[in-house]
């Protein structure tokens, strides 16, 4: 256990931000199943919906270094390609 009051400051912050980045990755995680899930039944339009907000949570989870740029654009690209590639199949 810490002894200087600095390092005592620091074990709170850092659960604190362990603590906000597990709920952000979860947060991501769970609107991935949905999206998944939309696609297997065929909820092209709600499949959308939920990539343009799968979107906006990964970037900003990026910008706030819950995960890294290169892993963020990559989850976004291969959900794109999954809903592209789905949209093409049904027409």
């Amino acid at each position: 256990m810490a002894n200087i009051k600095s390092a005592k400051k620091r074990i709170k912050t850092i659960k604190k931000r362990t603590a906000l980045n597990r709920s952000r990755k979860s947060e991501i995680k769970t609107y991935i199943k949905k999206f998944d899930l939309a696609l297997e039944n065929g909820n092209l339009d709600e499949a959308k919906e939920l990539l343009k907000i799968i979107d906006r949570k990964l970037k900003r989870a990026s910008h706030k270094r819950v995960i890294h740029k290169n892993a963020a654009s990559r989850r976004i690209s291969s959900l794109t390609k999954k809903l592209n590639n789905r949209i093409n199949e049904a027409v």
